[in-house]
């Protein structure tokens, strides 16, 4: 299936924020250890943003709807723009970035096993439980706005007593 290109150039995309109930995020470190995100992946033609968080859901790390909640998303779509060196100039239509809405789950049972061999070419070959901002700084330096945007919006629901004490970190990072 075609992935869904607006007409700006920006590839509609789900971003998934698994959480478990003490609060850590599921980070994935990308085949072959090309750092560490979030899952997510493109909508397909004729997809709604809920039939493709599922569906990735299931190819990048084996889990099926009755192992999450789905417990709110971001209320309007998160856009970055790639770096040069990664736009593909010979598709059609030209990506020249990623328009996401991003979803919080947390996780519905305890005995839940990821796993990352369900396609032929797999997004994880590890995975580990982060603190709830650590993703910012583990993830691609380019996608880190988009990060701190969806973790922030989400957090107002993830954390209804208040978000978690941003790290030291936090504001000597300057993206």
């Amino acid at each position: 299936m075609t992935d869904v290109i607006d007409s700006q150039g920006f590839r509609a995309n789900v971003g998934i924020v698994l959480m478990h109930d003490d609060g850590r995020v599921f980070l994935g470190r990308r085949a072959g250890g090309r750092g560490w995100q979030f899952p997510q992946g493109g909508m397909r033609q004729g997809e709604d943003a809920e039939t493709a968080l599922m569906r990735e859901l299931q190819e990048e790390i084996g889990l099926e709807p009755a192992d999450v909640e789905v417990v709110g998303r971001t209320d309007r779509w998160l856009r970055y723009r790639l770096p040069a060196k990664f736009v593909r100039r010979h598709q059609r239509p030209v990506c020249i970035g990623q328009k996401q809405r991003w979803f919080l789950l947390k996780l519905a049972r305890e005995d839940v096993r990821f796993r990352f061999d369900l396609t032929g070419e797999p997004e994880f070959d590890q995975w580990r439980w982060a603190d709830y901002w650590e993703p910012v700084r583990e993830v691609i330096p380019f996608k880190r706005p988009v990060y701190r945007r969806a973790l922030h919006e989400l957090g107002a629901l993830a954390f209804p007593g208040g978000l978690p004490a941003y790290p030291q970190w936090w504001r000597e990072d300057p993206s």
